[in-house]
């Protein structure tokens, strides 16, 4: 867990592809009422706020009430973890890739 104090594990949060375009979604605009996010899936809006609610847990969505309506926001901090996850890795094959090209180069010679 982060600093967030967070509920859920934000790989866990991300595994699932609706949550994913939830995340995409809300990254291409500032705030998103539930009735605009519900009409973007072929599901029900109980079945969408439980996706939010997994994302609400791992920090990665925020909500205020305005009136009678929910609108949700991206706060994308934690995905900073899955970043630097993915740099680890992306660093770890191009090093191999190299020595691996450079083992070739010597065959060759």
């Amino acid at each position: 867990m982060s600093e967030n104090n967070q509920l859920r594990d934000v790989f866990d949060a991300i595994a699932d592809p609706t949550r994913r375009r939830l995340i995409r979604l809300l990254a291409e605009a500032e705030e998103i009422p539930l009735h605009e996010l519900t009409a973007q899936f072929p599901m029900g809006r109980t079945a969408v706020s439980k996706h939010l609610t997994i994302l609400k847990e791992a920090g990665l969505v925020l909500d205020r009430k305005v009136g009678r309506e929910t609108r949700f926001r991206l706060n994308a901090a934690p995905l900073r973890e899955i970043q630097d996850w993915v740099a680890f890795y992306s660093n770890f094959w191009r090093t191999n890739m190299l020595r691996l090209n450079q083992l070739l180069e010597e065959e060759e010679e």
